[in-house]
């Protein structure tokens, strides 16, 4: 009973940890990645649809990044969606693909971005606690099926999962900071 309350704990805090690798790669560094137009979308025939899935989406060298779609009308509106989505360059449309030419970071530009990585590892930490509160809960109504000795052991080893946890995310954190810092 225990072992499974500490397996959906562990599951939950390992998917805060997968879903905060999947944030950072929305961040820039120093080179170029095609995921900070993840959370870019299209209106395509009336449904919002993201821009990977309308158009050929590639980091043509280290600070370009080309975007040409499927469908030729679909220049502007993408055009437009990327220019809404503000991720910190003008698109260039050439008639044909839509190109993103970024500018090397500025010091300023990297450290705004390592406060977004720490904002992004809180949000990571909470969902950690909000697991760890899940646990405690589910221990809480079983506490009168076990010991007490057994119901305090459980709560500790609710804790641990959590500080172990917390710590990844601090080693994730840590790394990427790095990673945003480096020139």
């Amino acid at each position: 009973m225990l072992d499974k309350i500490y397996k959906t704990q562990e599951e939950a805090s390992k998917k805060a940890i997968e879903s905060l690798k999947k944030d950072f790669l929305t961040l820039r560094t120093g080179k170029v990645s095609v995921n900070v137009l993840d959370n870019v979308y299209v209106d395509y025939y009336g449904n919002q649809t993201p821009l990977n899935q309308v158009a050929t989406v590639l980091a043509t060298d280290a600070m370009t990044i080309t975007v040409t779609p499927w469908e030729k009308p679909m220049l502007k509106t993408i055009e437009t969606a990327i220019q809404a989505a503000n991720i910190g360059v003008h698109p260039n449309n050439d008639g044909e693909c839509i190109k993103l030419f970024f500018p090397p970071m500025t010091i300023e530009q990297r450290q705004e971005n390592v406060k977004r990585s720490k904002a992004m590892g809180e949000k990571a930490k909470v969902s950690i606690r909000n697991a760890r509160k899940d646990a405690n809960d589910e221990i809480k109504k079983i506490e009168k099926e076990i010991s007490e000795d057994e119901v305090k052991k459980a709560h500790d080893e609710v804790q641990k999962i959590t500080d172990n946890f917390n710590n990844k995310v601090d080693d994730v954190l840590k790394q990427k900071e790095a990673e945003l810092l480096k020139v």
